[in-house]
């Protein structure tokens, strides 16, 4: 009542100069105890403030005995260009540098680059990162038969030599899924394969990444360990990967599969901060030009992505819809720039021969696993209707129980929509029973 008051007297006052002056002069004591409690927030963090972490936003600063200088870098970074990871969308293998040089400032001193891209060998006989079952639920992702929800179309967007769509869809649990198709002109799926695989060049268009390194490699498959770092947002901590990938080649279409693996060689840190769940996988393959010659000089690139950034879903899902378009559109460029880099001869880099060493199948072979998912299908199908409907009869019941009691109510529609309201939370119950 005295803060009413107060502002009651304030706007008693005879003129608008001095009622503005009053209200200044009566706001102000509130918003320097807004930034007093923001300032002493970041400054001091119980240990109790890390339980349940994962349902929050990680923004607090660094708090390392030798703090990187990235930490704090320019605030023009917001929210949208964190969620620039949306270059997730189009992963590829990343420049590396050791651990000492990832704590350099990364606007002031580029990333550098190992020509060796290796650290070891992944031991003969040792059970792969990336196997069969992976490139089947790939397959399934490609031809729309994996079982999940339908997508949801996003955008349709274009420049003179690239043409870009995108979809996406929630699960019950776990982080939105998105999916793309990017068709590239006048290049081929070799050079885009090796473009996303290509760790040395990466830098030139990519700025978000701090460090990367190959942990292990096998010469005989492709596969590759890979730990990366993408820098975020000052007040948001770094997010460190550790996955495993491996390309597919079945004549000139390449699988690539992407997802993040359990290794115990790198130890977890507080910071940056791990990123577990993390998917993206995509195909590479020759396409008609838009041209309409009928010539296959365009290269389709289809991809699929989820990940947990440990940022709330929803609020990611906004920042990627806001930012994925001025993202992906700025890969084109790089694209062309490494077009040139090749044809001039440069040495092939030691990651881009890794994109060239791939597991050969077949077509039929691709066949099989289509054929498994309609088989599923088909066993799924045949289950569901041997159910009995039994289970259907209290959800009728209660259905046409509350229909019966809304209406030998005369209490207005409001009385109505909360007896519907509770009818369905007790349909919805009794038909997951």
């Amino acid at each position: 009542m005295v803060l009413v008051s107060v502002f009651l007297e304030i706007l008693r006052k005879p003129t608008i100069g001095d009622v503005l002056k009053e209200l200044m002069i009566f706001i102000a004591p509130l918003w320097i105890a807004v930034i007093v409690g923001v300032l002493v927030g970041w400054a001091w963090k119980p240990k109790w403030a890390n339980i349940g972490r994962e349902m929050m936003i990680d923004c607090s600063v660094s708090k390392d005995s030798t703090p990187s200088s990235s930490d704090s870098s320019s605030t023009s970074f917001n929210l949208i260009s964190s969620l620039n990871s949306i270059k997730f969308l189009l992963p590829s293998c990343i420049s590396w540098i050791t651990d000492d040089e990832a704590q350099s400032d990364p606007f002031s001193l580029p990333p550098t680059v190992d020509s060796n891209c290796s650290s070891s060998q992944i031991p003969k006989g040792k059970t792969s990162f990336v196997t069969n079952e992976d490139l089947e639920h790939f397959v399934n992702l490609v031809e729309e038969k994996d079982g999940g929800p339908a997508w949801i179309h996003m955008m349709d967007c274009s420049t003179p030599t690239m043409f870009y769509q995108a979809w996406q869809r929630d699960l019950e649990a776990g982080p939105t899924e998105y999916r793309s198709r990017t068709v590239f002109e006048d290049t081929t799926p070799e050079m885009v394969r090796d473009f996303f695989w290509d760790d040395e060049f990466r830098p030139k268009w990519d700025n978000m990444l701090v460090s990367a390194a190959t942990m292990e490699e096998c010469p005989t498959t492709g596969t590759m360990v890979v730990h990366w770092v993408r820098k975020f947002p000052f007040f948001c901590s770094d997010r460190e990967y550790v996955f495993g990938r491996r390309i597919w080649e079945s004549g000139r279409e390449y699988y690539c599969v992407t997802k993040g693996v359990p290794y115990g060689s790198v130890p977890r840190k507080n910071k940056p901060r791990r990123v577990d769940l993390y998917y993206s996988s995509w195909l590479i393959r020759a396409v008609e030009s838009r041209k309409g010659d009928g010539q296959l000089t365009a290269c389709e690139v289809l991809l699929f992505h989820h990940e947990d950034m440990g940022i709330p879903w929803k609020i990611a899902k906004v920042g990627v819809r806001q930012g994925m378009w001025g993202t992906v559109k700025k890969i084109d460029p790089g694209l062309r720039a490494y077009q040139k880099e090749r044809t001039s001869g440069n040495t092939l880099s030691h990651c881009a021969f890794m994109a060239q060493i791939n597991s050969k199948i077949s077509a039929d072979y691709l066949r099989s696993f289509e054929s498994k998912s309609n088989d599923s299908s088909e066993l799924e199908t045949h289950n569901s209707s041997e159910k009995p409907s039994g289970k259907n009869i209290p959800k009728l019941l209660v259905v046409g129980g509350a229909i019966a009691l809304a209406c030998s109510f005369d209490r207005g529609l409001l009385t109505k929509a909360v007896i519907f309201g509770v009818a369905r939370r007790f349909a919805n119950i009794g038909k997951r029973l």
